[in-house]
């Protein structure tokens, strides 16, 4: 039975399956994390189009029917060449974020933060202008917050310190909405609604990746129909495993026994 392949660079891509394996619960899932290569935010466009279209090819091995690119990076500089060279469908992360803070927003002013790499793209600015041009965007680079959720730092004094110190222009510019532009902020979710206030949406594109993952396999007849059916759930890393697992358990509050580390991805 065919499965729905993720990959990301790390482990933040985990917030992406957990919402896919709750949305689909009858569906295979194969997941790569590349933590050989991880981060993906601070290297050039090149390499990382080279690193997604790698990955791609290790998880067709796996007979996947559709890819999510789990990455926000990856999917702001890698998607249109990735759809270019394979047939199978990709879901990326950044449109699917962009609908939904553009339905949410009332006062039309949305803030994105995310990796340097995801900033300087402005795929989620193009996304955005795509769906609502008169849509005012604010967006935030945020590097430290990936090796908060890492580290499990996301309720220490220090996360509200940098929280605040990220977050002090958009909350200056008074946006109402807030793109979690990277698969790991949602760990800082507490304290970004803490610091942004209760009157600000915070979009977590993981909700809307895995409806949308739903609809394509509805619209291309792909729906496991299997009522009986245990679904699998396959993790590779291309570094060592432990490490992923212990980050994995923080990401999905659940500990996964066999993660598998791939030689040459």
């Amino acid at each position: 039975m065919s499965a729905i392949g993720v990959f990301d660079s790390g482990v933040g891509g985990l917030t992406v399956f957990k919402e896919l394996i709750k949305q689909l619960p009858r569906e295979d899932v194969v997941y790569f994390g590349d933590t050989a290569r991880v981060p993906y935010g601070t290297k050039s466009r090149e390499t990382i189009i080279r690193f997604s279209l790698e990955n791609i090819l290790f998880l067709l091995q796996k007979d996947v029917k559709i890819i999510v690119v789990a990455c926000n990076t990856s999917s702001s500089l890698a998607l249109p060449t990735l759809r270019r060279h394979f047939k199978k469908p990709i879901i990326g992360v950044i449109s699917p974020g962009a609908k939904e803070a553009v339905y949410a927003t009332r006062n039309n002013r949305i803030g994105v933060i995310a990796t340097s790499a995801t900033i300087n793209s402005a795929a989620y600015a193009q996304e955005i202008k795509k769906l609502k041009p008169s849509a005012e965007i604010f967006s935030q680079a945020c590097p430290l917050f990936v090796p908060l959720a890492e580290e499990g730092w996301v309720k220490e004094k220090v996360a509200v310190e940098i929280a605040e110190k990220y977050l002090a222009s958009l909350k200056k510019v008074k946006v109402d909405t807030l793109i979690l532009g990277c698969t790991h902020y949602p760990l800082l979710k507490p304290v970004i609604k803490k610091v942004m206030g209760e009157g600000v949406r915070l979009i977590d594109s993981a909700q809307q990746v895995a409806q949308e993952v739903k609809q394509v396999l509805a619209d291309e007849g792909l729906l496991s129909s299997d009522r009986k059916h245990q679904a699998e759930y396959t993790f590779f890393v291309s570094d060592e495993p432990g490490n992923f697992q212990r980050l994995a358990k923080r990401f999905l509050g659940f500990s996964l026994n066999k993660v598998k580390r791939v030689k040459d991805v």
